[in-house]
C-alpha cells in the first residue's frame, strides 16, 4: 500500500442556501461540514518543511464557505458537496481525492445527524 496524506477539517458550520421545500428556500440553512482531502505525499516531512510541502487546512474551510457562489440556491446538498470537491481539485493538483460529509442541522428533531457523504477521486 502506498503512503497517503489525509487533511481534515471536521464539524465546521456554515449557512448555505439549500433545500427543496418552500420553508427551506430563500433563507440560508446551517450545515455542518467534515472535509477530507487525500493528497500526494512528500517523500519525507522534515521539521523545517514549509507549508508549500503540504496544503493549508484553511483551504478546506474556504471551499465550504467563501468559495460557494453568493446568492446561489443549491436544491440538493449533494450539489454543495460537488462544488466543494471541484473547488479543491482546481486549487491544488496534488489533491487526489476529496470526501465531503454534510449534516443538515435545521431538520434534526432529536439530535440525529441527517445528511450525505460524497467521495470523489480526481479524474
Amino acid at each position: 500500500m502506498k503512503d497517503s496524506l489525509i487533511l481534515e477539517v471536521a464539524d465546521f458550520e456554515h449557512d448555505v442556501l439549500t433545500g427543496i421545500y418552500s420553508e427551506e428556500t430563500g433563507k440560508p440553512q446551517p450545515l455542518r461540514f467534515t472535509i477530507q482531502v487525500r493528497m500526494a505525499v512528500a517523500e519525507k516531512y522534515e521539521a523545517d518543511t514549509p507549508l508549500e510541502g503540504s496544503k493549508n487546512y484553511m483551504d478546506l474551510k474556504f471551499a465550504a464557505s467563501d468559495a460557494l457562489p453568493e446568492g446561489v440556491h443549491f436544491k440538493l446538498i449533494e450539489a454543495v458537496a460537488d462544488h466543494i470537491c471541484e473547488t479543491l481539485f482546481v486549487q491544488d493538483a496534488r489533491v487526489e481525492a476529496v470526501t465531503v460529509k454534510i449534516v443538515k442541522l435545521a431538520i434534526a428533531e432529536a439530535n440525529e445527524k441527517i445528511g450525505i457523504t460524497l467521495h470523489r477521486e480526481r479524474k
